[in-house]
């Protein structure tokens, strides 16, 4: 299928400005494109164009021309396969199969043909779970899969892919792309996928195009080219190039550990008496980023909201120490709402599952408003995380219409408004680009150096190497910890 803007731009109904203008572009049918941009460039805004999915008159106003073999995409539903930032907005039944099988049985797909291609799709995309299996119960990678497993099992002519192994791990990330390079060489689709990582699809693509911040295009051109004579103009941009790490953080110095919390053979679960890691014994120190990584699906975002306190331990123990308790009981499960605002604050790993105000500026007084803080205090503290995390023009933007980074750095600020002692923060770099994730570390780091605990569900292996002073390893059943090799370090620990 081949694509053509002209003049294309589109605003978001009560936005001032358009979230992307005066884009002028041409695909080819069968070409594959990595799309790349700062954070807020409008990225998912084109895509969702060419998916013919971002609405009527009533949301927003469309500028320009945007077609689709000649067609407006709207007139093209069903030849084009998006798959969106939020795999959650994706999920449509209760079962995997089913929900692999829905878009076939919208297409028309015969009956005898449909689940051969949802087992192929589910197996292409390394998600072997049974037919059967819940959705509800898959983690957030598991369900970044199954919508790509989606998209595949329909053979569009199209295919869109909005970050699509942001919340995956390394062996997923290989899977998934490779996955889909065989899907499009296969059926001669044409291939667009934004990635801020460019390394990742650099070996399947055969063009980037880079959207530049203030509209238009950037840079366009066969990979090695525009990554050799543009590198300057791309770092400037804060797009991602290939090996380089934006900010690595200080160490920290070596001096005694204050402990916040402490699991001792904790077992962890979603479900009363299922639990999806036993035994676990873990310290969480004042001043320290512990950084909770491993494979989809192994229960490092259930660790981490029992570490919140907002999950119940379904065995052993977890304790606060004095100095995160403040006179309350130890258990953090039993602390009310109020009580964790100044305690523990958390990032989820969907950020509008967070989301409660109509405006970015009033989702950040939430908080403070909960502690009664004053009015000059309030402002104070909001546009403070404002220009910390390149907010500021988006102040009465609501949070639904946010790129996705955008939407993650709000998360992370809301939490922080409160000033808690310990922030779980889970996936806290997704859909950053290279300028965004370094003042998001440094951000992180400056709350760490203020006695700030961090703990940090992550695939991003550059921020654990950047910033963490210490790594959880989970594994099914299993567990491994050590330190970073940094100054202060605590000796490795394995069981």
């Amino acid at each position: 299928m081949s694509i053509r803007a002209r003049g294309w731009g589109w605003r978001h109904g009560g936005r001032r400005h358009p979230a992307v203008r005066d884009l002028d572009l041409e695909i080819a049918p069968g070409e594959r494109v990595l799309l790349l941009g700062a954070s807020g460039a409008g990225k998912s805004t084109l895509l969702h164009g060419l998916a013919g999915v971002l609405g009527g008159d009533d949301d927003g106003e469309t500028l320009g021309e945007l077609l689709i073999d000649g067609r407006r995409p709207a007139d093209a539903r069903g030849r084009a396969g998006l798959v969106l930032q939020d795999p959650d907005a994706q999920v449509v039944m209760a079962r995997v199969g089913d929900d692999v099988a829905f878009g076939l049985e919208n297409l028309g797909v015969a009956r005898d043909e449909i689940w051969p291609r949802v087992r192929a799709a589910l197996d292409s995309v390394g998600l072997a779970l049974p037919l059967e299996h819940a959705t509800t119960e898959l983690s957030g990678g598991q369900r970044q899969r199954l919508a790509l497993a989606g998209v595949l099992a329909m053979r569009p002519g199209l295919i869109l892919l909005d970050e699509p192994t942001a919340n995956l791990d390394p062996d997923g990330v290989r899977e998934v792309r490779d996955a889909v390079a065989s899907v499009a060489a296969a059926t001669g689709a044409t291939l667009v996928v934004v990635e801020h990582r460019v390394s990742t699809w650099l070996p399947v693509v055969d063009r980037v195009i880079v959207l530049g911040a203030a509209g238009g295009v950037l840079a366009d051109g066969p990979p090695a080219r525009v990554l050799a004579e543009r590198a300057d103009d791309l770092r400037a941009a804060g797009v991602w190039l290939p090996d380089e790490v934006p900010w690595r953080a200080p160490a920290t110095s070596v001096g005694p550990r204050h402990p916040l919390l402490e699991a001792s053979q904790l077992d962890v679960g979603r479900i009363a008496g299922v639990a999806v890691q036993r035994g676990i014994d873990l310290q969480v120190d004042a001043g320290r980023v512990l950084a909770l990584v491993g494979p989809n699906g192994v229960g490092k975002s259930t660790l981490a909201l029992t570490l919140a306190g907002l999950l119940p331990p379904q065995g052993g123990r977890l304790a606060a120490s004095d100095l995160l308790a403040q006179g309350l009981r130890t258990e953090p499960i039993r602390w009310r709402s109020r009580d964790l605002l100044t305690r523990i604050g958390t990032v989820f790993q969907s950020p509008e599952h967070q989301f409660v105000a109509g405006s970015v500026r009033a989702e950040l007084e939430v908080g403070p408003r909960a502690l009664k803080l004053g009015e000059g205090e309030r402002r104070a503290r909001v546009d403070e995380l404002l220009e910390a995390l390149r907010l500021g023009q988006l102040a009465g933007a609501n949070p639904f219409t946010l790129s996705g980074g955008e939407k993650r750095r709000l998360s992370v600020a809301t939490a922080i408004a409160t000033r808690p002692r310990l922030l779980v923060l889970d996936e806290p770099t997704f859909g950053q680009d290279a300028t965004t994730w370094r003042e998001l570390a440094k951000l992180l780091v400056g709350l760490r150096d203020e006695g700030v605990a961090l703990v940090a569900v992550t695939h991003d292996e550059v921020f654990v190497d950047a910033i963490a002073d210490e790594r959880f390893e989970l594994h099914p059943q299993a567990f491994e910890v050590s330190s970073i090799a940094t100054s202060g370090a605590r000796g490795s620990a394995r069981r």
